[in-house]
């Protein structure tokens, strides 16, 4: 394992810190100097990147072996490093290249730092982290606060391990254990503030009791279509609200399996009803996170997918859990266009929503509010003007 205090390594921190800085994910002094002395390149010594290769297939790329320049370049940037792969969809195409889902990662360095600072904590908080991963956030945490007040649990024994093994080589000994985190910690135990750095459909009821009057809880929150990260307060009675955070990104999936996700059941689609002209074009929901989010609030049981037709068009759609479906190409002649199956009221959902985010002035996705009430019930609103939208019961 590479020396953490190479002379060449260091500049690469300092720098990686300083451009944080910059764009405005790192706002304090502590965070600042955490990121500068860290050293993410122990932590995260294999990634793969996507590319396409010599044939033409989108490939997971393997980087690893010494540390070069190139290397340390790639590792202190602002970009997510994916760090493992689904083995039950993972297929090697040549020595050093896979097809496959990620199932973990090192996240972008910026999210990280944006989503720290929304986490407020102090000296004396004690901290959990659901999702290890590589360790780098839980050594950032350890930095900041010390490693006795950071806890840290992945579903994936192997991540624990190598991760704990890594973060003592470079001087922290956080409280690691293995175990389902939208479970909780699994010793128990109460925690100021508890990060998240996987997505769940919903803010568990662990989560929930392992928080005191005044925990802060931020995590990604997966609606169906789109989600966002949400910072919550949690009150005497559980009941735990806040808003979506300036600081936007997604995450993958908490699994509760550790090698794999399961396969997702969906429903065949309905037969084709009918094509009509729609003022929502693929473009419009692609460029637009605000949103999209809005479309998960308007329909959140429903899914975003690509469709490719026989003849090779590229179409966004988006589908119901009754198999109702609506389609638009992405390119060609046909972008004003919507094939609808099913019931067609799924498409028209869409462009009332359309019509409602351009009527309230195309709000930004900070002036969303989520509520979790005690009962694990859930809504989200418009700050302004208290509009309200119900979301389903999510395990």
């Amino acid at each position: 394992m590479s020396k953490p205090h190479c002379e060449e390594v260091r500049p690469h921190m300092v720098a990686l810190s300083a451009t944080l800085v910059q764009a405005g994910a790192i706002r304090s002094t502590e965070w600042a100097q955490a990121f500068a002395n860290v050293y993410r390149h122990v932590l995260v010594r294999t990634w793969f990147q996507q590319e396409t290769n010599d044939r033409g297939i989108a490939v997971w790329r393997m980087h690893s072996g010494a540390i070069t320049p190139e290397d340390l370049a790639t590792v202190y940037s602002d970009q997510t490093l994916v760090t493992a792969l689904d083995p039950d969809t993972a297929k090697r195409v040549d020595d050093t290249a896979w097809t496959g889902i990620p199932t973990s990662s090192s996240t972008l360095p910026s999210l990280m730092a944006g989503m720290l600072e929304d986490l407020a904590v102090e000296d004396y908080h004690r901290v959990l982290e659901i999702g290890t991963g590589t360790g780098y956030n839980s050594a950032l945490l350890s930095a900041r606060l010390g490693d006795d007040l950071v806890h840290s649990v992945d579903i994936d024994p192997a991540l624990v391990n190598t991760a704990q093994e890594r973060l003592k080589f470079i001087g922290y000994t956080p409280h690691l254990a293995v175990g389902d985190g939208t479970l909780g910690y699994p010793t128990g135990g109460t925690f100021d503030r508890i990060i998240a750095t996987c997505s769940v459909p919903a803010i568990p009821a662990a989560w929930i009791e392992q928080s005191k009057p005044g925990t802060v809880i931020v995590s990604d929150i997966a609606l169906g279509i789109e989600g966002g990260i949400a910072r919550l307060e949690v009150d005497e009675t559980g009941h735990a609200a806040g808003r979506f955070t300036a600081t936007s990104g997604r995450f993958m999936a908490a699994r509760t399996d550790a090698r794999t996700y399961p396969a997702r059941q969906r429903p065949p689609l309905l037969p084709e009803t009918t094509t009509r002209p729609t003022a929502v074009t693929a473009a419009d929901i692609r460029e637009h996170y605000p949103f999209r989010l809005l479309l998960a609030f308007h329909l959140p049981e429903a899914e975003l997918v690509y469709h490719r037709d026989a003849a090779g068009t590229l179409s966004l759609q988006i589908q119901g859990p009754d198999g109702s479906w609506g389609r638009t190409p992405l390119a060609g002649d046909d972008t004003g266009l919507v094939t609808c199956g099913g019931d067609p009221a799924l498409w028209g959902q869409v462009e009332n929503a359309w019509r409602w985010w351009n009527t309230a002035g195309r709000p930004a996705h900070d002036r969303f509010a989520y509520t979790r009430e005690t009962d694990g019930s859930a809504y989200v609103r418009y700050i302004p003007d208290g509009t309200r939208w119900n979301l389903p019961a999510r395990g």
